[in-house]
């Protein structure tokens, strides 16, 4: 029978594991979302579009699992983030609303001017949804005040330049995801122009990690520690650079999938990186996971539940890109 400890670190890492499966899939999507956004032709829009018709709701479910896991997994912990995070979490269901909503009906509307307008709305929501999420990441590494388990703050500590900062490096790793998907799916002009988009997101999205990763550092002496062990920093740098040099040598690969592979790599490293530096925190700056963790009874009860839940999802994912995998061309003129 595994101890309390064992289940608690369990636990965590069935969130975790949500969560950055939320942030892989879903983050993908987003990023084509903005890219779609800003696109000119029509036609273009409407094959980008139809890259992630078919995937983008189930996509989501990671998003369920995890905010139900946070919540019956780490009560504690959902208790004080809650409160500390309404407005960005508020902020980030209406946007994935009106992006829901943009993508599903923009080819009822007959008028191309008005089908313009609504991608417009799925770029805003993309960027509020990406920007949102990025926002609640920084927002917790910084820091959430609580005492004795309840948040004690004013409410609006997301609006500090940290948690914004992080707020717009997600936006732009996301749109780097979402060119990296549109190399992948798409063909001729489409293809070219998302393979000139992804390596300069690459160098921007890289570069703004590693100021994100500095300043982190800055922000409590634990998490200097942490980011300044040769143990965490150098396989992490040695990790990137190798990743890096993947992604740049792949665009010459008749695998078109593997940019994408590298860049959803680095975002694991990324992700990795986080938890390592945080450990054994789930809400920093005093929280833990023993503290926050529910009943081992609880968690043996939702443990069951994820190991059911996780490969189903999966599956259903996996088979639900396989019936529409294959590439998508922009309609000639």
């Amino acid at each position: 029978m595994l101890d309390n400890d064992w289940i608690t670190l369990l636990s965590a890492a069935a969130l975790a594991f949500s969560v950055m499966s939320y942030v892989l899939l879903d983050g993908t999507d987003l990023g084509v979302g903005v890219l779609l956004g800003l696109t000119r032709c029509s036609k273009q829009r409407r094959a980008m579009a139809v890259t992630i018709l078919p995937i983008w709701d189930a996509n989501e479910t990671w998003l369920v699992l995890g905010g139900g896991g946070l919540l019956a997994l780490f009560p504690l912990a959902y208790a004080i983030l809650l409160p500390a995070l309404y407005l960005p979490f508020i902020l980030m269901f209406l946007a994935l609303i009106l992006r829901a909503v943009a993508l599903e009906f923009r080819d009822y509307w007959p008028s191309d001017g008005i089908k313009r307008m609504v991608d417009g709305l799925l770029l805003v929501g993309s960027l509020l949804a990406g920007g949102s999420q990025g926002v609640v990441l920084g927002t917790l590494v910084q820091g959430v005040s609580n005492d004795g388990g309840q948040y004690n703050g004013n409410g609006w500590e997301w609006l500090a330049m940290f948690p914004l900062y992080c707020g717009a490096v997600l936006v732009v790793g996301y749109t780097w995801l979402g060119a990296c998907w549109l190399y992948w799916r798409t063909q001729d002009d489409l293809q070219r122009r998302s393979s000139r988009q992804a390596r300069t997101l690459a160098i921007v999205t890289v570069v703004l990690l590693v100021v994100l990763v500095a300043w982190t550092a800055t922000l409590d002496t634990r998490y200097a520690h942490r980011l300044s062990d040769p143990l965490d920093c150098l396989p992490a740098s040695t990790l990137l650079i190798a990743l890096l040099i993947g992604f740049i040598l792949e665009f010459r690969s008749r695998r078109e999938y593997l940019p994408l592979f590298a860049a959803l790599g680095i975002f694991v490293l990324a992700f990795a990186l986080m938890i390592a530096t945080l450990y054994p925190l789930i809400v920093p700056p005093h929280l833990t996971l023993q503290a926050a963790a529910s009943s081992p009874t609880s968690q043996i009860f939702m443990l069951v539940g994820f190991a059911v839940l996780i490969p189903v999802t999966l599956i259903y994912n996996t088979y639900g890109f396989s019936i529409f995998s294959g590439k998508v061309r922009a309609a000639r003129d």
